[in-house]
């Protein structure tokens, strides 16, 4: 039973009604203070609607687009759809709408259009068997389709009718203030309902939404019209007038802002305009900028000025990744300033292991492996877990504190991880809660902890335990042959950097249950080359003295 839940039985005729309602309750007690005219007089007319025109603009509200045609809403609770149309506020919906021909043709199907636009020359047989968008190409040809009109002279045959939904851009506010984005939406409340999806019940105050002003939605509103215009191939110039600038006082939307940021300087620095690009990343603090404006200028031949902002950023790394690429920069920089080469730590040695298999039809290597190594040695069991394993043992394990309900960090009942889970203070706000969870690891209690969560928190969404990956069998294993000392390892690097850090796993785990032990496994076929997050963590598991090996697999020759 989700926590909002009034009307919980999805089979009940109006259970989407009273959902949507919930949510108007909602936002009307936690954003009270932030709703315009508009939205104050939305939320207060809704409820004094007839139940039938409620029920009928919720599903049309549910519906993408903002046109439909009457026929098609039909609804076996909603006796008449025309009648509860005209119960909706003029201002809500648009009756006989303006529509252009392809606005038309988007409410048809190819069968109506041959009927609608009747003339000789949509009869011959070539046309009949145009498709949709072929046979509207024609139709735009004839001048006497190029205006606008109505729906109903559109329709030359036929009675039926058709309405727009003027509010729903007033509508996606209120999704955006409840949910916290424009990802989710209203089916939520019915996959929750039924079971499909269900997430951990936290402890929602009064205070608790994601916005703290109207600037803010308004913010969020300009920088998913940006992120739009990026993924649709908009030119990076372009982009960056749309992208809002200024200080924001919102940690977790200036970090979405941050990250649209770098995006438009990769864009640029793709377009070769290496100096805009520079200029973007330079005012960027998302995590690589900075690591980027040392190539750019490296790329633009301003050696000296790169090797300056290189020398400050090796004076405080903002996380391992960045040590990463310092170090690949550094000893180029020298070379092009007549420098030294600086010094560099030398990897951890990790054990290798290289195998020559018979090809298994299109297995993954991954498999192959692991498959071959359980024949070896049957006493030993191996899984292929790559990042599913680390993760779910830190998840169960710290559960209480990855979801503690601490300011800002939750505000709906949706929520599948707290809303600053990749900011750099994640583990700080948290330092008690955390510290709790790995003190089970020194008193031996982590064991009964982890598998507890597990059979009490079985499929609640979680952003560390992948469910459909996970047994008790594999958990039990792992507790069994991975030393506690290990697993708080895994858990401290998690916590350093829970952006980079969740991946890089190595493939497989095997376990010997006779002598409790393990060793982790990093399997790459011919071609495949170590990804840099797989380097960091096989090096610190190495260092640790944690058993890890890469194994490098050949397919044997086909015999002739």
């Amino acid at each position: 039973m989700h926590p909002m839940a009034a009307v919980l039985d999805p089979t009940h005729r109006f259970y989407y009604l009273g959902n949507f309602q919930q949510v108007l309750d909602w936002l009307a007690q936690r954003y009270g203070d932030l709703l315009n005219a508009e939205e104050r007089d939305f939320i207060t007319a809704f409820p004094r609607l007839p139940l039938a025109s409620r029920a009928l603009f919720v599903r049309m509200m549910m519906r993408k687009g903002e046109l439909f045609r009457v026929s098609k809403l039909a609804y076996p609770e909603i006796d008449c759809s025309l009648q509860a149309l005209r119960g909706l506020p003029g201002a809500w919906v648009e009756h006989d709408p303006v529509l252009s021909l392809q606005q038309f043709a988007q409410l048809s199907t190819r069968a109506e259009l041959l009927v609608q636009f009747d003339s000789p020359a949509l009869r011959s047989p070539a046309c009949k068997a145009l498709r949709k968008d072929a046979l509207l190409s024609l139709l735009a040809e004839d001048a006497a389709h190029g205006h606008p009109r109505p729906f109903s002279q559109w329709q030359h045959k036929g009675s039926d009718q058709a309405v727009r939904l003027l509010n729903r851009p007033l509508c996606e506010r209120l999704r955006l203030m409840f949910f916290g984005n424009l990802r989710q939406d209203w089916s939520e409340f019915v996959l929750a309902d039924i079971g499909t999806l269900r997430y951990e019940r936290v402890t929602l105050g009064p205070e608790a939404r994601g916005f703290r002003s109207r600037a803010d939605i308004d913010l969020y509103l300009q920088l998913h019209a940006c992120r739009q215009a990026y993924e649709a191939g908009t030119a990076a110039g372009s982009l960056l007038p749309m992208l809002p600038h200024g200080a924001f006082d919102n940690p977790w939307l200036d970090s979405r802002r941050q990250r649209l940021m770098f995006r438009i300087g990769q864009l640029f620095e793709k377009q070769q305009d290496l100096s805009q690009a520079h200029a973007v990343y330079a005012g960027c603090a998302y995590p690589g900028a900075r690591a980027r404006a040392i190539r750019v200028l490296e790329k633009l031949g301003r050696f000296g000025a790169a090797h300056s902002l290189l020398r400050t950023a090796q004076q405080s790394p903002e996380s391992e990744a960045e040590r990463q690429h310092l170090a690949r920069i550094a000893p180029r920089l020298a070379r092009q300033l007549g420098q030294p080469a600086p010094g560099r730590r030398r990897a951890a040695i990790v054990d290798r292991l290289d195998l020559n298999l018979p090809r298994q039809g299109a297995a993954r290597v991954e498999l192959a492996v692991g498959d071959y190594l359980q024949r070896q040695q049957p006493e030993a069991a191996v899984f292929y877990v790559e990042n599913v394993l680390a993760n779910a043992l830190f998840g169960l394990l710290c559960w209480e504190a990855i979801f503690a309900a601490i300011p800002g960090a939750f505000f709906h009942p949706f929520q599948r991880e707290p809303a600053d889970l990749f900011s750099a203070d994640f583990h700080g706000r948290r330092r008690a809660q955390f510290e709790r969870c790995l003190a089970r690891l020194e008193d031996g209690s982590h064991r009964a902890a982890i598998l507890a969560t597990h059979d009490a928190k079985a499929g609640v969404q979680s952003p560390f335990v992948a469910w459909g990956g996970l047994t008790r069998e594999l958990l039990e294993l792992a507790l069994d042959c991975i030393p506690p000392s290990h697993l708080r390892l895994w858990c401290l690097r998690i916590l350093e950097d829970v952006r980079e850090n969740r991946s890089g796993f190595p493939d497989l785990i095997q376990f010997w249950p006779q002598q409790r032990s393990y060793r982790m496994i990093e399997v790459k076929g011919p071609g495949d080359k170590l990804q840099d997050n797989q380097l960091r963590w096989l090096d610190y598991c190495a260092r640790h003295g944690m058993p890890v090996s890469v194994c490098y697999l050949q397919w044997e020759a086909l015999a002739a």
